[in-house]
């Protein structure tokens, strides 16, 4: 499906509209939007009230939002172009505050958002090219601090996740039945502004009115004693967690700058799937400010195959980059070889950063991606194996780096208690390969490990035995196509975990151990009788990449239904095995869905 290059930029359509699973979804989990759908495209800033939403601490409650007197101090404008194209709706005033906008901050996603709807909309004028610009400085001068921003990283990633951080039912329900609780989060904004933005959507979605004043005789009471509404609940958890002015902001502010990100930047990757890979990126100066130019190189330790990568980035609010890269070749859908974008978060230091690279129909391909700095003191970019088993002898180590000494002995090399280096099979620039050994009775837990002053935090864990297997995402859904539309992939991965001291599993001292081996299957989920999903849904690869079936009616089935279902993904340790001597078994539930008929317009900023 073709989709529009959108008004700010490039865009690849950001997918919505997909069905909901069950109460556990993607981007965000809960009960709210996947990583790369979202029910609805909801906007970030409104311009207009529709319907009265009764705002706790107001002048008078129940009055309409647009008479409340604006509280909070605003953040003036001050660049040129951003004044010269808003100001006809957005009056300016004696402080050089521009209503509205000067009481709202956000990330590059958002404002691009914004943008798009004033043009779709509310009739503004402008180029591409000035659009990219007032979104340059709005994310930049009316964005987050990078400690506000990482993390809701996640949803401009495109990941899947389960979001852990919605209060509670009532705000979930008002908040995250239509999107991911990270929409709302990747903002900040005065009181008087999240109540304008909910009169907003009830402005423009219907179902946004039932959500908001729908009554729960759990909620709490309010002033006057009767059970405050969903969306007096959440309108006040936004004003007191999400404000305008926070401690981040008023730090980071002053602090602002054009990032020196110019140099080598080592990479450690990971591409569910396919392993591990290593390399780095060597960033330029681009045409402008804040605009960059990249070359990456990247090998698989699966594989040994390599990988060229050229494209460019912007960074926004002197921390938050945005960009693209292209191999010019690509087969397979899941080939790293294609084109994809880069998500990333530097730092305030600019010695590391973190992100995701991605591609596919629905954005479900991608590398996870920690780089580092390149300089002239040694440093540690990645170790394998994933981790070392107590009793363990003679385990060749390796220690993937830059500017790593060649001239070392065992003692020079530190893993921590229990881990000792014996040898040093081999050295260079930079990959270091050592041979250790694990005492019987080492702690379990992770390991820094140290080459003479340089240190990779947490890079090995050391354990006893695999206790459980997880398979992620834990909650997966895949789009039947390949006719009329695109398919949607869905890549699985396990990981082996050890419990934690508690010796309880599936808790947050639990240790990861990494990939162990397992053979892939599917099993049926029973939700409606005879309906055998596992013949229908699709296959599923050795590697336990998805490939779901055809889109539209299939007469071999019952009532001749779409090949849509439910179904279990199984990990089967070959291993691996349980207190009882049976093979350790991991699960994960993957919904099979029709395609993404309408694409809902998501920002996608230009690089």
């Amino acid at each position: 499906m073709n989709v529009p290059q959108s008004d700010v930029g490039a865009s690849d359509g950001g997918q919505a509209g997909a069905e909901t699973v069950k109460r556990r979804l993607r981007i965000g989990g809960g009960a709210g939007a996947l990583r790369r759908f979202g029910m609805l495209s909801l906007m970030l800033v409104g311009v207009f009230s529709a319907s009265v939403v009764v705002a706790q601490g107001s002048k008078t409650p129940g009055s309409d939002p647009v008479d409340w007197e604006e509280t909070d101090q605003g953040i003036p404008v001050t660049d040129a172009l951003t004044k010269e194209k808003c100001s006809a709706c957005h009056a300016a005033d004696a402080k050089g505050n521009l209503s509205r906008i000067s009481w709202v901050r956000s990330t590059p996603e958002g404002w691009a958002q914004t943008i798009k709807r004033m043009v779709k909309l509310n009739g503004a004028v402008m180029e591409p090219e000035e659009a990219r610009q007032i979104v340059q400085y709005l994310a930049t001068h009316h964005g987050l601090a990078p400690e506000e921003a990482k993390p809701v990283m996640y949803f401009a990633e495109q990941r899947i996740i389960d979001e852990t951080n919605i209060p509670n039912d009532t705000v979930r329900n008002a908040c995250a039945s239509c999107h991911a609780f990270a929409q709302p989060l990747s903002s900040r904004r005065s009181k008087r502004e999240w109540a304008l933005l909910q009169n907003m959507h009830v402005g423009l979605y219907s179902q946004a009115e039932m959500q908001y004043f729908r009554q729960s005789p759990s909620a709490p009471l309010g002033p006057d004693g009767k059970p405050m509404t969903p969306a007096q609940v959440a309108l006040n958890f936004l004003a007191e967690k999400a404000p305008l002015h926070t401690p981040e902001w008023a730090a980071w502010a002053p602090r602002i700058r054009s990032p020196r990100l110019e140099g080598k930047w080592l990479i450690s990757a990971t591409l569910p799937g396919k392993g591990l890979y290593l390399g780095e990126m060597t960033i330029a100066p681009g045409k402008a400010a804040d605009r960059f130019v990249t070359v990456t190189k990247l090998r698989s330790l699966q594989s040994g195959a390599e990988i060229t990568r050229k494209g460019q980035g912007a960074v926004y609010g002197g921390y938050s980059w945005r960009g693209g890269s292209d191999v010019g070749a690509g087969g397979q859908p899941d080939d790293p070889k294609k084109a994809g974008r880069e998500v990333m978060w530097f730092a305030p230091d600019l010695k590391m950063a973190q992100g995701r690279w991605y591609w596919g129909a629905y954005n479900e391909f991608g590398f996870n991606v920690t780089m580092t700095r390149a300089s002239a003191d040694p440093t540690i970019a990645a170790v394998t194996p994933y981790a070392l088993k107590t009793g363990a002898k003679g385990v060749a180590v390796h220690i993937y780096g830059d500017a790593l000494p060649q001239k070392l002995s065992p003692a020079d090399v530190d893993m921590g208690a229990g881990v000792t280096v014996t040898k040093i099979v081999s050295a260079s620039p930079g990959e270091l390969v050592v041979s250790v050994d694990v005492a019987d009775k080492a702690l379990p837990g992770h390991r820094d490990v140290g080459v003479k002053g340089a240190v990779l935090v947490k890079a090995l864990p050391v354990y006893d035995k695999i206790d459980y297997l997880k398979v992620t995402p834990e909650t997966g859904m895949a789009h039947l196509g390949g006719i009329k539309f695109e398919k949607g992939y869905e890549q699985f991965e396990v990981v082996g975990y050890a419990n934690g001291p508690d010796g309880k599993p599936k808790t947050a001292d639990d240790l990861p151990i990494g990939p162990v081996p397992v053979t892939w299957g599917l099993e049926e989920f029973h939700t409606v009788t005879y309906d055998d999903d596992t013949s229908y849904v699709g296959d599923l690869s050795a590697n336990a990449l998805f490939t779901p079936s055809t889109e539209g009616p299939n007469p071999k089935r019952r009532f001749s239904r779409n090949n849509y279902g439910e179904v279990w993904v199984v990990a089967t340790a070959k291993d691996a095995k349980d207190k009882f001597g049976r093979p350790l078994v991991g699960k994960a539930y993957l919904v099979v869905t029709v395609p993404t008929y309408r694409r809902w317009d998501h920002a996608e900023l230009s690089k």
